[in-house]
């Protein structure tokens, strides 16, 4: 069972969409109030879902206008997850020397995960907006990944794709950028839709697609599967809570384990799509920001 939102008379509608992907508009204003809804009522929210649903009008999935599934008030992080993204982080912190170790070893075996802020509500995208190049960068990339949906005690209520824009040659540089290089306006996407928890029996197995076309044509295609990630995802939830204010519908992405070649970089008009089969396929036109001249 999915949850969404799309357009409609010039408002998000939440709804459900079913095995079959059909529609049915659910009479909560947002995903969060659902959730609370259910709790009151001593049920899953599956099996709220699933009472609501019975005799509700059906819509086309593909006849709607699709948006973020939840307004989620902040997004965040965690980095060097998986043995391929510390193979890229290494490689960009010693401009192209494949086999040599950095901090980004010491990160990937520490108890401790590298989990940093990513995004609010108002630099979150949904399907089908654009994602926007940072003007001072040229090595900027896709990472697509798992999201966590979580409620302000760090529940984990569902699962959503999202894509983590980087710019490698920032974060390259200096460690110590990683701030510029994870955000600015349009560098994060959620979506389409919001997997419940009760709906999946292993999320491990959730497997990881993603696709760039380029004058429509496909330029990379990779792939992965969740139980590739070194961390569990309650481990890096528990991080995310410890000593911290969250809030309800919290998002957290947990890392990426595809990365395109090294000479490859992200232009405009190029067209990311990252599937997650049972959640759907997160798609993003990607633009240039505005370029401005720099201080030397």
């Amino acid at each position: 069972m999915r949850i969404i939102r799309y357009v409609k008379e010039s408002g998000k509608q939440l709804a459900a969409v079913t095995e079959e992907n059909k529609v049915i508009d659910l009479p909560y204003k947002d995903f969060m109030t659902l959730v609370a809804e259910a709790r009151r009522n001593n049920r899953t929210t599956f099996e709220m879902v699933k009472q609501l649903i019975g005799n509700g009008e059906e819509l086309a999935l593909e006849d709607i206008d699709l948006t973020t599934p939840i307004d989620a008030p902040e997004v965040w992080a965690a980095g060097v997850t998986y043995k391929k993204s510390k193979e890229a982080r290494n490689y960009e912190a010693t401009q192209g020397k494949l086999d040599a170790e950095t901090f980004y070893d010491k990160v990937y075996d520490a108890i401790r995960p590298e989990i940093f802020f990513k995004s609010t509500a108002a630099r979150t995208v949904g399907p089908n907006e654009p994602v926007y190049l940072r003007s001072d960068s040229n090595w900027q990339i896709p990472e697509p990944e798992l999201g966590l949906v979580i409620d302000k005690e760090g529940t984990i209520l569902g699962y959503t794709a999202g894509n983590d824009m980087s710019c490698r040659d920032i974060e390259g540089e200096n460690p110590l950028y990683l701030p510029q290089a994870k955000v600015w306006k349009n560098s994060c996407s959620i979506g389409p839709s919001i997997l419940l928890k009760e709906a999946v029996s292993d999320p491990y197995e959730l497997q990881i697609i993603c696709r760039i076309y380029r004058d429509e044509k496909l330029v990379f295609e990779g792939d992965a599967q969740v139980n590739q990630l070194k961390r569990k995802l309650e481990e890096l939830v528990h991080y995310l809570t410890l000593d911290n204010t969250i809030f309800d519908g919290t998002v957290l992405l947990t890392g990426t384990c595809i990365v395109p070649p090294n000479d490859f970089t992200l232009n405009e008009k190029d067209r990311i799509e990252i599937e997650i089969p049972g959640i759907g396929v997160l798609k993003n036109p990607v633009l240039q920001s505005k370029k401005i001249a720099h201080i030397n």
